[in-house]
């Protein structure tokens, strides 16, 4: 029987064992701790602690619970095995009514309006077309392209910035870090969907933010450690950005009396943009399990080097 472990640092995952048993009960699962958890061939994981994959001698494959990998390939130890990620069309949607909720927040001014709200004020500020409002998406991969399109038919100016060239119908893209100061200078609302890797960590920096046309949103969903938290707090502070939507941080969950709580016109959401449902997950991990097992290939295979 295969055994299958379940680790993480510093979430409670144990709610997947029974969508994997469901869909593969042929396999065996434990938790991370237990005395038989050594003999896993199979890792199941979210920000694994340091060291705990390169424990596993019999390791045959690492199994990201989510989209992204970059708190499991941080561990220097990580193991030569395959990595895999799931890959769910509903995480592209989900992200995308996220995203166009932040964007038509700040297009139809929504935030002045809150905050006219505790002094009384009743002020309709001017309402501008949406094709007059340039959207800049940094990162076009499944999800970002999802996004991009989904906002351009909504009317917005979308422009898209990625690591290779890319064509996106109606879609302005830019490509490649000589391109990037230009595809920030035209952009009203910065979306950050980039993966992380050695190029993006500390991307929205000081230098991206200046950048910037004054006054311009961020919404960044992408990794915690694209944020320099200091810089986006200064950029808020001093008006060179105008508001934030914040959903991913370098350390989660945010600490009690973290700057970033009080920081002017931010908004803090707990890292919800979008989530796979762990049917999904369990359904993903069963079906490479059964793959790894029969010698077949497997599915949303990672490429380390790429971080994605």
């Amino acid at each position: 029987m295969t055994k299958v472990v379940l680790m993480s640092g510093d979430e409670d995952i144990s709610d997947l064992v029974q969508p994997i048993l469901r869909a593969a009960p042929e396999l065996d699962v434990v938790m991370h701790g237990e005395q038989s958890a050594s003999d896993a061939e199979i890792a199941v994981c979210w920000n694994p602690p340091v060291g705990a994959l390169a424990s596993l001698p019999k390791l045959r494959l690492v199994h990201s619970i989510a989209a992204g990998v970059d708190g499991i390939l941080s561990d220097c130890a990580f193991p030569s095995v395959p990595l895999c990620r799931v890959v769910d069309p509903q995480l592209a949607r989900g992200m995308s009514e996220f995203v166009t909720w932040g964007v038509l927040h700040y297009h139809r001014q929504l935030d002045r309006v809150l905050a006219n709200q505790p002094i009384e004020r009743w002020f309709r500020h001017e309402q501008g077309d949406s094709s007059e409002c340039a959207v800049g998406i940094m990162g076009l991969g499944e999800i970002g392209s999802r996004v991009a399109m989904d906002l351009q038919r909504f009317g917005f100016a979308v422009r898209g910035w990625a690591r290779k060239p890319r064509e996106l119908s109606g879609v302005t893209t830019f490509a490649g870090p000589q391109e990037f100061r230009h595809f920030i200078q035209g952009t009203d609302i910065l979306v950050c969907l980039l993966p992380l890797t050695h190029e993006t960590r500390w991307i929205l920096n000081a230098t991206t933010f200046e950048y910037l046309r004054p006054g311009a949103k961020l919404i960044h969903v992408g990794r915690g450690e694209h944020l320099v938290p200091a810089d986006l707090i200064a950029a808020l502070t001093s008006g060179k950005i105008g508001g934030a939507i914040v959903d991913v941080f370098p350390n989660e969950p945010l600490p009690p009396k973290d700057h970033m709580w009080r920081a002017p016109n931010l908004i803090v959401t707990p890292h919800m943009a979008s989530v796979a449902s762990w049917d999904t997950i369990g359904t993903q991990v069963a079906a490479n399990a059964r793959r790894l097992i029969r010698g077949e290939p497997l599915q949303n295979v990672v490429d380390v080097t790429l971080c994605y």
